[in-house]
């Protein structure tokens, strides 16, 4: 079936699934943004890798660590003084790979704007989110123009200088002739996801970007369907009434799997 929801579907957030939804939606937006600027810009895909710090990993339903008692039946070592040899998990880093788009001018390879699609780990202190503030930072210093999707409610926004409505999502566009103002849209998940124009140089025409035309039809295309449960809470969850609303629009929109 075709996505139930009007914009975000909130059951692709969770920490399993988000990995493959970022890396796929990057590469659809890649794939949607090319023709529309050719011939003066193309898009590169890119990637950064760092090691997240054992202390920051969020695995779901997952134990931090796992014992087994492999001395016998409880009492055995002790009589027969035997240690008893436990089997424990270690804390280990793991490796994170964030990719991202640049729209660069044709020849020159100039970086005009970068657009980010965020992960849960540049919502939630630690590594990832001090190395996308730093690069962020260093965007914002320079002509770069800056995208910045939030498609996550857990975790925290990144940071602006003024009035926030509390959202669930947000769309920031920061014209690089702008700063340091910018236009932050924010949505919620009952809302459809807003298109955009993605900034290039000053004075261009700026395409408008379907976000949501593209996140429904990679929905279809990944067959995201057969992978969610709609018989469960959404991770992270909703709250009641936002909940009621998905389970009410999921048996409307005719959904063969049950609440």
């Amino acid at each position: 079936m075709s996505s139930p929801f009007p914009g975000m579907d909130p059951y692709l957030e969770n920490p399993k699934m988000w990995p493959d939804v970022h890396n796929r939606l990057i590469a659809a937006l890649g794939d949607e943004l090319s023709p529309l600027l050719r011939p003066n810009y193309y898009v590169a895909l890119e990637e950064r890798t760092y090691l997240e710090e054992p202390g920051e990993l969020v695995l779901v339903g997952r134990p931090d660590l796992t014992v087994v008692d492999r001395g016998g039946e409880e009492g055995t070592s002790k009589r027969s003084g035997t240690p008893t040899v436990v089997e424990v998990e270690l804390p280990i880093g793991a490796e994170v790979r964030e990719t991202f788009l640049e729209i660069r001018t044709a020849g020159e390879g100039e970086v005009v704007t970068v657009l980010e699609l965020l992960s849960p780990a540049n919502k939630r202190s630690g590594t990832g989110r001090r190395m996308y503030l730093d690069k962020r930072e260093l965007i914002l210093s320079t002509r770069t123009s800056l995208v910045e999707l939030d498609l996550l409610r857990a975790g925290d926004p990144m940071p602006t200088v003024g009035p926030r409505l509390r959202s669930d999502y947000s769309l920031l566009v920061s014209r690089a002739h702008r700063r340091p103002k910018a236009d932050l849209v924010p949505f919620g998940v009952r809302d459809p996801i807003p298109t955009f124009r993605l900034p290039l140089r000053r004075g261009e025409d700026e395409p408008a970007v379907d976000l949501a035309r593209v996140l429904h039809a990679l929905y279809d295309r990944a067959s995201y369907d057969l992978r969610i449960d709609y018989e469960r809470d959404p991770a992270p969850p909703l709250d009641p009434a936002d909940f009621e609303w998905a389970r009410a629009l999921i048996r409307e929109r005719g959904s063969s799997t049950r609440l």
